[in-house]
């Protein structure tokens, strides 16, 4: 017997669109043949129902030429011979009526019989499948109010409550897909069965009846009978031991740890896979329904080269959500809801927004997104290409958050090759400078802005009282208004390191990669949106909530800067700070703009010709009258700013990602 078409029960539990699409295969398959068997019954019932005729018409034949000697014919006579072969033809019609009684007898014990409990019995799947469809249902709606658990303000016991709904729910609805799946599984050994055995039922019914009337039918008939019996045989041993297989499957599938039905079973130490250039499973797209509201729909993602393909339940195929080819995967905190996260396009767009299930799935989109991200996949081995990239970076920078730790972490590491775009480079020419010589092996990196102890006492030492709004004092006011440039950018920052030399853009371009690399592998994603002013005399990162200070650098102490040499949107700058004893420290700053970084560059580099016009009035005259300016006198640069990116007059969150 050829083999037979079945789902498979080890997938009942992730339960994915493509098990979806295969069931629905066989729920068509089933209502196919639902109809197909009314059908058939109705002809079944058509000829037993001719067989009863058949039987009623022979007794009232019988009946008829036994009363044809009662008449009273008035021409009868003679009709002795007629009347003796009547009653001779009366016993045959009588014994031929036992055969026809018998046959209709043997007809509805197994032709109709059989059909009937087919119908009754096996084409009854669709008490499984409300029982499958209720158990999905409620699946969704304690997923949903998982999903919807508070982040910030958690609660341990309601946490535990509802993971408890969503593991019961989910047990629940894996126990009746298991059912649902051996019915439809059994049907399709039973419809060959339920085909083949109303017929044989009636094929011998007629055989039986031939024969006891007259051996019409050979010997080569009963063969073929007994070859189709033999083949129902067959089929139901074959059923009786998928059955057996079916209990056997099922039981140790439901044996699991309670593990397997829990969301973020181990939150503090998952094991999470970080070299993947591939990944599919459920996530919580974000869908903008109004100007402030939202709604959350659970979907099944999986990627596909260096494409996010999204699939609906139900749907034959995927249909393409983002095009993964150098975009960016950012951590967000959205709508209070947990292990949330963002891609955003190359050009800097903010795409799609996702939930994970839980921390392990989390952390593995975000890295399988970030590795596809670099085309690996297109290389020969990309697995390997992963691993080595990650193992490479790891051993390249061993990041710190804090400058307080320098010292302890300033001890001797072994030079790494130059990595560029993710990718191992010939080593430059002779004449540019060894990344070792620019900046030290082992330096740390701060990933965030946290003024220093001795910074934040000068800002505040005195009687004056600190603005709790963030404005600042008449003075410093009225010295911003006497700047000759005045322009606002809006940055992300994304870390800083001290450097060893000033002379060359290249150690900007050095910095800028190893904070990357240091971000991609220890999976550093939050960062800190800063309002970056560009005045001819500072440059000062300002908190877009609250307007205050972060930190300023005298425009005369940067001696570096310049935007990335690909991306165009990295920016980095070289700060020159004097220490005790006359020593001087460099430090490089590394930030992501919403605009390209060169327009950035040049707002700084015409406030540091600006600083060297104010020497001489006529220099500044003339500078003044080749550049135009504003109704106040002010230098007027970067007219489409506000117009390309917004970053006056938006006001965005404090935290985004990078």
């Amino acid at each position: 017997m050829p083999a037979v078409d079945k789902l498979l029960l080890e997938e009942a539990l992730q339960d994915s669109p493509q098990t979806r699409s295969l069931l629905s295969v066989f729920e068509e398959d089933a209502g196919t043949l639902t109809e197909y068997t009314n059908q058939l019954l109705q002809a079944m019932q058509r000829v037993y129902g001719a067989q009863n005729e058949m039987c009623l018409a022979t007794q009232q034949l019988s009946k008829q030429l036994l009363a044809y000697e009662k008449q009273n014919f008035a021409l009868g006579k003679g009709d002795e011979e007629v009347i003796s072969s009547l009653h001779y033809f009366s016993k045959v019609v009588d014994e031929l009526n036992i055969l026809h009684t018998e046959l209709a007898k043997q007809l509805a014990d197994t032709m109709v019989l059989p059909i009937i409990q087919f119908r009754e019995k096996d084409l009854t799947v669709s008490t499984l499948k409300d029982l499958f469809g209720l158990a999905s249902n409620e699946h969704d709606v304690s997923m949903a109010k998982y999903s919807r658990l508070p982040k910030r303000k958690e609660n341990e016991k309601v946490k535990a409550e509802v993971a408890k709904e969503v593991a019961n729910s989910r047990r629940k609805q894996h126990l009746s897909s298991l059912q649902y799946y051996c019915a439809l599984n059994a049907l399709q050994y039973r419809k060959r069965i339920a085909m083949v055995e109303p017929m044989l039922g009636y094929t011998q019914g007629q055989i039986n009846f031939f024969k006891k009337g007259a051996e019409m039918f050979s010997k080569r008939m009963d063969s073929f009978l007994s070859s189709v019996s033999n083949m129902v045989q067959s089929i139901q041993r074959d059923l009786d031991a998928e059955a057996e297989a079916m209990r056997v499957s099922q039981q140790d599938l439901l044996s699991v740890s309670e593990s397997v039905y829990t969301p973020d079973s181990d939150v503090t130490s998952p094991a999470i896979n970080r070299n993947l250039i591939q990944k599919a499973g459920y996530l919580n797209l974000r869908n903008k329904t109004g100007l402030v509201t939202t709604t959350w729909d659970r979907l099944y993602f999986f990627t596909q080269g260096g494409n996010l393909m999204c699939q609906p339940r139900g749907a034959v195929a995927g249909g393409l959500i983002q095009d993964l080819d150098n975009c960016s995967v950012m951590a967000v905190d959205c709508e209070d809801r947990r292990y949330c996260f963002q891609i955003t396009t190359p050009t800097g767009k903010s795409g799609i927004t996702l939930q994970a299930e839980s921390k392990k799935e989390y952390e593995e989109w975000i890295s399988a997104i970030n590795n596809i991200s670099r085309q690996i996949y297109l290389s020969d081995n990309p697995e390997a290409v992963a691993i080595k990239l990650n193992q490479t970076a790891l051993q390249a920078v061993t990041p710190i958050t804090s400058f307080g730790k320098k010292q302890e972490m300033r001890c001797s590491r072994q030079n790494v090759k130059n990595m560029e775009n993710d990718k191992i480079i010939p080593n430059e020419p002779s004449n540019m400078q060894d990344c070792t010589q620019l900046i030290a092996p082992g330096t740390p990196i701060q990933f965030d802005i946290v003024l220093p102890a001795t910074e934040f006492l000068d800002q505040n030492r005195g009687g004056k009282r600190t603005n709790p709004f963030g404005e600042s004092e008449d003075g410093k006011k009225d010295e911003e208004e006497d700047s000759l440039l005045k322009q606002m950018f809006v940055v992300r920052f994304l870390g800083s390191m001290a450097v060893k030399s000033d002379s060359t853009n290249e150690v900007i371009y050095e910095a800028t990669r190893q904070v990357l690399a240091a971000r991609a592998i220890h999976n550093i994603f939050r960062t800190t949106e800063s309002h970056l002013m560009v005045t001819s005399k500072n440059l000062r990162l300002i908190d877009p909530q609250t307007q205050v200070t972060r930190t300023s650098f005298e425009l005369a102490s940067v001696t570096q800067f310049a935007a990335h040499q690909e991306n165009k949107r990295l920016i980095g700058f070289v700060v020159r700070i004097a220490e005790a004893l006359g020593e001087e420290s460099m430090s490089a700053y590394i930030f992501e703009s919403n605009t390209e970084g060169e327009k950035i560059c040049y707002a700084i580099s015409l406030g540091k010709e600006i600083i060297e016009a104010q020497k001489d009035p006529e220099a500044l005259a003339q500078l003044m009258r080749s550049m135009p300016l504003t109704n106040d006198g002010k230098f007027m640069l970067l007219n489409d700013q506000a117009e390309e990116d917004g970053t006056v007059c938006e006001e965005r969150g404090e935290e985004s990602e990078a």
